[in-house]
């Protein structure tokens, strides 16, 4: 997403021809990804110089969890954590609305994963500005026609923040269309194994769709920078999806400058002492 450009999802594509023509292809492409990006991982693990964090955004069902699992399915659980963010809490409506991600975001040389982040304070909350009153800031603050103008310079402000100290951030928002989203409603409900997916408030935001793409292409236009840009992947294909999303991070990781750390005259003297010992 060019930064500042005026943004009509409605023009944005929600589905694309598949990458893969079959099954076995996709797999064989995403088994492929994966081990590239465990391997990377390492690196980026050891080269201890780089926080990476990656921010999953989208409408109800556009397969944020399942992107996640499946493209992070090879990376080491002790390199990388995932935060879901839902309802703030009591706790954290005490404080500024980025103080709950930012207790979370990755220290250097590991993954950090938001699968919804403080992006929800300038979505849901702005569909839903009663939610405002319950957040406890002062009146004369809560001002709606300044204040998400207010929350993006924030987040900007945040985001640059953090690259200059070293934390690369990939945003994506995975772009659905509110058939599929019928579709894959539908599915949670026929099958039984997929039913507690599925909620009530579910369909009550869905009466507000229209309410969230405006949401979102204010969001993506006032937050997408050179450095962080936003990455509109069409979401109705799940397997093209997943794709798009690991070759990104892929991307992401290659262009970072790691290295192994080199091993010093002093610490192979170290290892020979040990080796003869063993």
């Amino acid at each position: 997403m060019p930064p500042g450009e005026k943004v009509k999802l409605e023009k944005w594509p929600t589905k694309m021809d598949p990458i893969c023509k079959t099954k076995k292809d996709y797999y064989k492409v995403l088994n492929e990804h994966v081990q590239e990006l465990s391997d990377l991982q390492q690196l980026h693990y050891a080269s201890n110089h780089y926080a990476l964090l990656l921010i999953f955004q989208g409408m109800d069902a556009a397969g944020k969890d399942g992107a996640i699992r499946h493209v992070m399915s090879g990376v080491n659980p002790q390199g990388c954590e995932v935060f879901s963010f839902k309802q703030p809490t009591a706790e954290e409506l005490e404080h500024d609305f980025l103080w709950r991600t930012s207790r979370h975001l990755p220290e250097r040389g590991r993954i950090g994963i938001f699968n919804r982040s403080y992006y929800e304070d300038v979505l849901v909350v702005r569909v839903h500005p009663e939610i405002l009153r319950s957040q406890g800031m002062p009146d004369e603050l809560i001002e709606e026609k300044t204040i998400w103008e207010d929350r993006y310079q924030s987040i900007v402000g945040l985001e640059k923040h953090l690259h200059r100290n070293g934390t690369r951030i990939i945003k994506f928002f995975l772009h659905l269309s509110k058939g599929e989203q019928r579709r894959r409603f539908l599915e949670r409900i026929d099958e039984q194994a997929k039913n507690w997916k599925f909620s009530l408030a579910d369909i009550h935001e869905r009466k507000y769709w229209h309410h969230y793409m405006k949401a979102y292409e204010d969001c993506l236009k006032a937050t997408s920078t050179h450095h962080v840009p936003w990455y509109v992947v069409p979401a109705d294909d799940k397997d093209n999806a997943r794709l798009i999303v690991s070759r990104i991070v892929l991307d992401a990781l290659k262009d970072l400058k790691m290295a192994y750390p080199k091993t010093t005259a002093k610490r192979r003297r170290e290892l020979e002492s040990i080796r003869k010992q063993l």
